[in-house]
């Protein structure tokens, strides 16, 4: 054993630890957020505007914070963006992250110098705890890549901005900089594609051993590592040995990676935000995400099939159930409040919080009130491709509301790498899957409202080439997995 993976055993052991502490404690660590945001921003515009000075419990906070969305806080951000200081938190910010909004245009999102730390941690401790739980520590002495956005950041009144992955990598540990990849050069080429080509080449002949980004992105890493190659991943990096994900699914991804690498790997998904890192794998065993009550976030919770309605009942953390489809609701310390960050989730375990992200509260079908959210789409692929020899690189959903011919129905539009031999039984799989998932599918296929659902081959890369068409080739954007109307539909045909 290296002295390196040594000492990073006692360390997660002590991280480790430390977790149980607030993880056993959740009612009281939550409460305890809770009162140190109040605290810390009744002074700035936004707490003044809310009678934070009065606000002694959580039932003030729900009466006098709405839930709200970017354009609801917009108004307090462009103060923000114009240099003032004390509005939504304490002094400004340190960076903007800078993400792409579809209502908004771009959204500018504040970090603090109190929620930036946070973010560096989640990352690290969600590997430290694979450590502490597998005793596998090894790959910390081999190079490491996370594949992200440019670290070359712009300013605006004093303010940084950039991608949240950009800005993340001005903050890579010491210890760590000598195992990390790519150059930083390299980092800083803008054009996705060529920078996957740099990026094939300046670690073609490395001691991979950790590789992680969002999984349709690290897909193309892969397929341009095993052909320049000419053989699997896992023996051009006979090493590699841990995949670190988040941003989506790695289920749909999981049978092409493996046959990509030619073996399989251990797996951490995380779940980060340009709003906070909220979650991580903290379990090997256990089936979600370690929920982070003690990382200067609040939250609350608003049953999805509840959402829309004028004043829909809000849970904090010792109500919530497992099973319902929530969405997700938060308070930090960079100053966004009742902020509702468009994810929904379920929980899978109480004891400790462990929750799954289930899908867009945006991303859904309901064109015939059929309320069906990725988490099911995703699910029924799954159980549709197992033990066969299918598999998938990208797919989306759509309804096609007028055709030409019959009742309306789901249109499956999925890029194979292995197709399936008959097209038509597959659909059928899929769809007996969909139906098991969702009793309104069910009742509207039943009831002659729809027919079953339509899969539409996508040609090879054709996922990549919309994407590219939109600008939002590459980094940390994600192809939705459902929409309830059919723009992304009709340019994939």
């Amino acid at each position: 054993m290296s002295i390196k993976a040594f000492f990073a055993k006692k360390f997660a052991k002590k991280i480790y630890d430390k977790t149980q502490k607030w993880a056993r404690n959740p009612v009281e660590t939550q409460e305890r957020v809770f009162k140190n945001l109040i605290q810390q921003a009744k002074d700035t515009q936004f707490g003044k505007d809310h009678n934070f000075s009065g606000i002694l419990s959580y039932s003030d906070f729900a009466k006098n914070v709405p839930i709200r969305d970017y354009e609801g806080l917009k108004t307090y951000i462009e103060k923000v963006k114009k240099g003032e200081e004390n509005v939504l938190w304490k002094g400004k910010p340190i960076y903007f992250a800078k993400t792409s909004g579809t209502t908004s245009g771009a959204k500018y999102i504040p970090l603090t110098k109190e929620s930036m730390p946070f973010h560096i941690q989640a990352a690290r401790n969600a590997i430290l705890h694979y450590i502490h739980e597998t005793g596998n520590a090894s790959f910390v002495s081999g190079k490491m890549i996370f594949l992200q956005g440019s670290p070359v950041l712009e300013e605006k009144n004093g303010i940084k901005l950039g991608r949240l992955s950009g800005i993340v990598a001005h903050f890579v540990p010491k210890y760590l900089q000598k195992n990390r990849m790519p150059s930083w050069e390299t980092n800083c080429i803008e054009d996705w594609e060529t920078k996957v080509d740099a990026i094939v080449e300046e670690t073609f002949d490395k001691n991979m051993t950790v590789i992680s980004g969002i999984p349709s992105w690290v897909q193309m890493y892969f397929e341009k590592l095993k052909q320049k190659g000419e053989k699997p991943v896992g023996e051009i990096f006979r090493n590699f040995s841990l995949f670190i994900y988040g941003g989506v699914n790695y289920e749909p991804y999981r049978a092409k990676f493996e046959n990509l690498i030619g073996r399989k790997v251990d797996s951490i998904e995380l779940f980060p935000a340009s709003e906070g890192f909220f979650a991580y794998q903290d379990s090997q065993k256990e089936k979600g995400m370690l929920l982070l009550l003690d990382a200067g976030i609040f939250y609350e919770f608003v049953k999805a099939d509840e959402f829309f309605a004028e004043n829909p009942k809000r849970y904090t953390i010792g109500e919530v159930e497992m099973g319902i489809n929530y969405v997700l609701i938060i308070s930090t310390n960079a100053g966004l409040w009742g902020y509702n960050i468009g994810d929904t989730v379920q929980f899978t375990s109480l004891k400790p919080y462990r929750v799954v992200v289930s899908g867009r509260i945006k991303h859904y079908i309901s064109a015939f009130g059929e309320h069906v959210i990725g988490k099911e789409v995703e699910e029924a692929l799954r159980e549709a491709m197992q033990n066969t020899a299918v598999r998938v690189n990208e797919f989306t959903v759509a309804p096609q509301i007028t055709p030409k011919d019959g009742l309306p129905y789901h249109e499956w539009f999925i890029e194979f790498e292995n197709e399936p031999e008959d097209i038509a039984t597959f659909s059928l799989r899929i769809d007996d899957a969909m139906r098991k998932q969702n009793v309104y599918y069910d009742d509207l296929i039943t009831g002659n409202v729809l027919q079953k659902l339509v899969v539409t081959k996508v040609s090879k890369n054709g996922f990549q080439e919309y994407m590219k068409s939109i600008g939002k080739l590459g980094g940390q954007n994600k192809i939705p997995r459902l929409s309830n109307d059919r723009t992304i539909a009709d340019k994939l045909k």
